[in-house]
């Protein structure tokens, strides 16, 4: 998962008073049997179990990246949605190899880390003294020319939220380290990991350079090797780091954004959005990012899908199996590009990219006058223990690029509180997901998406421009 714009302005909230939209008291007694059919017990987990078994460990570009292609369209079929079919992506293919790191003189001993997603290896092993600098930002002010021949060590440490909101704040070192480190002329760079677990894993992510900047090594330390550092840079003597690790982007690749669609009864060319990323790092087996997203999005379209012709909705309900989510919402990017024209027809979307926590609140990016809807939707969502939240929160990670040109959105807010331990590390598997929690979302993202299909009038979707003039 690459948490963005939690913060992202409503645009699509922008839009002047009209018409109010309203969610349809016939579709309330509907949405509260899916809700309740949910709770009873979904194949959600079964689904996410099957993929991550059969699958395991999906980066972009690899082979069990196309396997996961083949298993997403084969699921959607075997779950009965009416359409299923791909869409291509072009991406770059970047591998790990080994990956090892020791202080060397007189502290010598091992340290555990892992290859930054992106970066170059250390051609080798490379030596040097390491520089800490406690943030970003203290790296930045660094005098010109200070880190000659050095190895940059960022220490911050990310801190817990229950909305994952330590995220962003921390995870700039990991994005911008290198570029920052390289105008200094560091020679490689090493982060604390982005999370919040004292686990000896260290802590994966997508990494960015720069054109006109030197392209150096990162890579990221477990919290209790980047804590082993600080105690040691304490005793008042140079510390030296030995790096030996192989990455590298080795040529060019086309994945899939994975799609299923259950067909609305009279406007089916307007879709709802739900989806997930198919796509993980290679450390863990991507259960939690983003293997429960998957099969909440799925289970929840395929229940719609199991109504009577007569009470589908009115509108169809599209769901979005992403593809290279991880290494820069390739696939988002892409589908959106596609269906730019089409950016009237997408009502709203939502997606679940934040693990298999319960959902606590809902919160919407749309129109002043498609609030009462969103709070008539919320109304159902209540007996889950949801809450409806006006004024904050922001589209996932997949959805932004449709916002940004103009889709209204919805976030459904998981309890996010221990998912930064687990995140981009080995231990992002199976058993950390409870299959009562994983019905809870289904529930609500089956509710949620039935009732915005019903809905008589819109969201406030319309393209960038014509939001902006309004």
């Amino acid at each position: 998962m690459r948490m963005l714009g939690l913060a992202l302005v409503l645009t699509a909230a922008t839009a002047a008073a009209d018409t109010p939209t309203r969610i349809p008291e016939r579709a309330i007694p509907i949405a509260e049997a899916l809700r309740d059919r949910a709770l009873a017990g979904t194949p959600a987990f079964d689904i996410v179990e099957d993929l991550t078994t059969t699958v395991g460990p999906r980066l972009p570009g690899s082979q069990a990246d196309a396997r996961a292609v083949a298993w997403a369209v084969a699921k959607f079929k075997a779950l009965g949605f009416d359409r299923v079919w791909t869409e291509p992506v072009t991406i770059p293919v970047w591998r790990r190899g080994h990956a090892r790191a020791e202080v060397v003189g007189a502290f010598a001993q091992p340290l555990v880390i892992t290859a930054l997603g992106g970066s170059v290896g250390t051609d080798g092993a490379l030596e040097a003294e390491i520089a800490e600098f406690p943030t970003l930002q203290a790296l930045r002010e660094a005098p010109e020319g200070s880190l000659a021949g050095k190895i940059a060590f960022i220490s911050n440490r990310m801190e817990r939220f229950i909305d994952g909101s330590g995220y962003g704040p921390a995870v700039v070192a990991r994005s911008n380290g290198a570029v920052e480190a390289a105008r200094l002329g560091a020679k490689a760079i090493v982060i604390r990991s982005i999370g919040t677990n004292s686990a000896r894993f260290p802590h994966t992510g997508n990494m960015r350079y720069v054109d006109d900047v030197p392209k150096i090594p990162a890579a990221a330390l477990s919290n209790p090797d980047a804590d082993q550092l600080l105690r040691l840079l304490a005793r008042g003597q140079p510390v030296r780091l030995r790096l030996d690790f192989e990455a590298g982007t080795i040529g060019e690749h086309t994945t899939h954004n994975v799609i299923g669609e259950i067909t609305g009864r009279e406007r089916p060319d307007e879709v709802v959005v739900i989806g997930a990323h198919l796509d993980s790092w290679d450390l863990g087996t991507g259960a939690l990012d983003d293997g429960a997203g998957i099969a909440i999005t799925m289970a929840a379209g395929a229940l719609i899908g199991q109504l009577d012709k007569t009470q589908r909705p009115r509108r169809s309900v599209r769901v979005i199996a992403w593809g290279a989510e991880e290494i820069g919402l390739l696939g988002a990017y892409a589908y959106a590009a596609r269906h730019a024209d089409a950016i009237t027809r997408h009502l709203i979307g939502a997606e679940s990219d934040f693990g298999a926590g319960r959902i606590y609140a809902l919160r919407a990016g749309v129109k002043d006058s498609a609030w009462d809807a969103i709070e008539r939707i919320g109304q159902v969502l209540a007996p889950l223990g949801i809450v409806t939240e006006r004024g904050v929160g922001g589209p996932g990670p997949d959805i932004i690029p449709l916002a940004q040109r103009g889709m209204a959105w919805a976030q459904l807010a998981q309890d996010g509180s221990d998912y930064f331990d687990y995140h981009h590390t080995p231990d992002d598997t199976l058993d950390k997901i409870d299959p009562e929690a994983l019905d809870q979302q289904v529930a609500a993202y089956a509710a949620f998406a039935y009732l915005a299909a019903e809905a008589e009038g819109d969201f406030g979707s319309a393209p960038r421009e014509a939001v902006q003039n309004r």
